[in-house]
């Protein structure tokens, strides 16, 4: 609210002023039963007692006469009026009724000065109009200027203490159920219900702003939390299961993601945060979209022992790994295809841009590199997890 230029009271509203400073306790009484008929919407403030309310607008009507008195001045940066909007504002009185008040005084107040005056001349009314006016306007932009300072300050407090309760949830605090209970309550979560996590990286907002209120319109209560590295949401299956509930947050999501299992409560957040999260880690980056832990577990476990992977890509195909970088990459690229297409070097061919006979070869020299054959389940399974663990870029030994 920009500052209203402010019109200095005339010497003549000075005397006006200064005489009605006896009739306060007058006016405030004026004030209080014209803002119980004329604003009703201070009976709902129940955090504001009456007394408190009577406090500050005595408080409010004693600035104005000083005001115009000319004891003090500049009203836009009244600390009176800042300290009303201050406290009004913590007490959740809206500032439509703060400013309504102010102008119900103003009024009392101009009444006040004029019934003082007596036979004035149009010109001196219209002067102490001014200077009342002024000075109330330069209040209210005092009192909004200091209503909104609060209302952010709330609002980063409130942030704070969000960020700090959701940083603890992940750190594993809930396995304290007092702040469990606490934190279900402060962050509107239900405090016995199954949770999933979902873990998200990509350019902010990595999830649409506003999916924590479409998804509670949706019956489904959550919290979307911004870390340094990645976008974390906590969502509460409450009423539905998560075969539900996923679908919900897939078109959401703007960035690679990965959901963890279902956990029974709080207590286990951040065992889910942490499975979430190695499921994100199997993700290429440049990857889009929502993925579960159970659709990556090869990946997931090649990951949790980087150690045993290595020994294991050594071992499985070192002989490959040793070739010429253009060899190598044709001989990993035909095995990786012929394994997805169920070991058929027909359908492999296609996709490999050759001959089936090429495919035969190509493999025929990757087993005689390998001294073993490629057939058989556990050969299978181990030529799968360690391509698996290369596009991983899980570092091999030399």
């Amino acid at each position: 609210m920009a500052a209203p230029k402010h019109i200095g009271p005339t010497a003549g509203t000075q005397r006006l002023a200064a005489g009605c400073r006896s009739e306060i306790p007058v006016l405030t009484r004026r004030l209080m039963a014209a803002i119980f008929t004329d604003i009703p919407e201070w009976t709902d403030y129940s955090p504001v007692s009456r007394e408190d309310l009577r406090n500050g607008c005595r408080s409010y009507l004693t600035r104005v006469l000083d005001l115009l008195a000319g004891d003090v001045s500049v009203p836009d940066r009244d600390d009176v009026a800042a300290a009303i909007g201050r406290d009004r504002a913590a007490q959740g009185v809206p500032l439509e009724v703060m400013l309504r008040t102010f102008r119900l005084g103003g009024q009392i107040v101009w009444e006040a000065l004029v019934d003082k005056a007596g036979d004035l001349a149009p010109g001196d009314f219209r002067e102490i109009g001014a200077a009342t006016w002024s000075t109330i306007d330069g209040m209210s932009s005092a009192l909004v200027t200091s209503y909104r300072n609060t209302e952010l300050e709330q609002v980063r407090r409130d942030e704070r203490r969000r960020h700090g309760l959701i940083e603890d949830l992940l750190a594993g605090r809930a396995h304290d159920a007092t702040f469990a209970a606490r934190a279900a309550r402060e962050l509107n979560l239900p405090a016995h219900a199954a949770y999933l996590v979902v873990a998200v990286r990509g350019a902010r907002p990595a999830v649409q702003v506003g999916t924590e209120t479409t998804l509670a319109a949706l019956g489904i209560r959550s919290v979307w939390h911004d870390r340094v590295d990645s976008t974390v949401g906590l969502v509460s299956l409450e009423r539905q299961d998560s075969s539900a509930v996923l679908p919900q947050i897939r078109p959401r999501i703007r960035g690679r993601a990965a959901a963890s299992p279902t956990v029974p409560g709080l207590a286990q957040i951040d065992t889910a945060h942490a499975l979430a999260m190695l499921a994100l880690e199997t993700l290429p980056t440049d990857t889009k979209g929502l993925v579960l832990l159970e659709e990556r577990y090869p990946e997931a476990m090649l990951l949790r022992s980087p150690d045993l992977t290595e020994l294991m890509v050594a071992r499985t195909l070192g002989p490959v790994l040793a070739l010429p970088d253009k060899e190598r990459e044709i001989l990993l690229r035909t095995l990786t295809v012929w394994l997805a297409e169920n070991c058929s070097a027909a359908n492999a061919a296609p996709l490999l841009h050759c001959h089936r006979n090429t495919v035969i070869n190509r493999l025929q020299r990757i087993s005689a590199l390998l001294g073993r054959p490629l057939e058989g389940q556990r050969s299978y399974v181990e030529l799968s997890l360690a391509l698996a663990a290369l596009e991983l870029g899980t570092p091999t030994a030399d």
